[in-house]
């Protein structure tokens, strides 16, 4: 009895170790994802940068709702310091649609597939999609935000200027 509650405090423990990683003011956790050319990328190649890392799907209405206003911000601010790296969860069977998708709405920010959804388990451990994360030129988490409903670019927009500034 005592090692099966042991073990449940352990997990739940562990899980909100895993929630609290991508809390505001916590340093955000490194990755390396391929993008969809192979290429390895980490979020620590972007150090000195303001990073909005974005999980997404193609299955997500939300997340295709939100992309453009993504790109906007991308093509707005690139050249002041500011990268996205959109992180895709789809699963195996759904990648495919990922690179179709990403070339017909011509956006041309990085796009991360997490097919084992390593990062997704760090960062999102809830599966709200979309979720954005804000990284500071630091490399500390400025601000996260799970789920999108029209006119909540706007709020994001805001935090990028704010984070661009700094």
């Amino acid at each position: 009895m005592f090692k099966k509650w042991t073990t449940v405090f352990l997990f739940v423990i562990m899980g909100l170790m895993t929630s609290m990683t991508a809390e505001a003011g916590a340093s955000a956790p490194d990755f390396t994802l391929r993008n969809l050319k192979g290429k390895q990328v980490s979020l620590s190649d972007f150090k000195g940068k303001v990073v909005l890392v974005n999980f997404w799907a193609t299955w997500c209405a939300p997340c295709k709702t939100e992309m453009p206003h993504i790109q906007k911000m991308y093509t707005d601010f690139k050249d002041k310091g500011f990268e996205v790296l959109a992180i895709s969860v789809d699963e195996a069977r759904d990648i495919s649609k990922i690179k179709p998708f990403i070339k017909r709405n011509r956006y041309t920010f990085q796009v991360l597939l997490d097919k084992q959804t390593k990062v997704v388990k760090v960062y999102n451990p809830d599966q709200t999609y979309p979720l954005n994360v804000l990284v500071d030129r630091n490399g500390e988490i400025a601000w996260s935000k799970g789920s999108y409903s029209p006119g909540e670019e706007k709020i994001l927009r805001a935090k990028v200027e704010e984070l661009i500034k700094q």
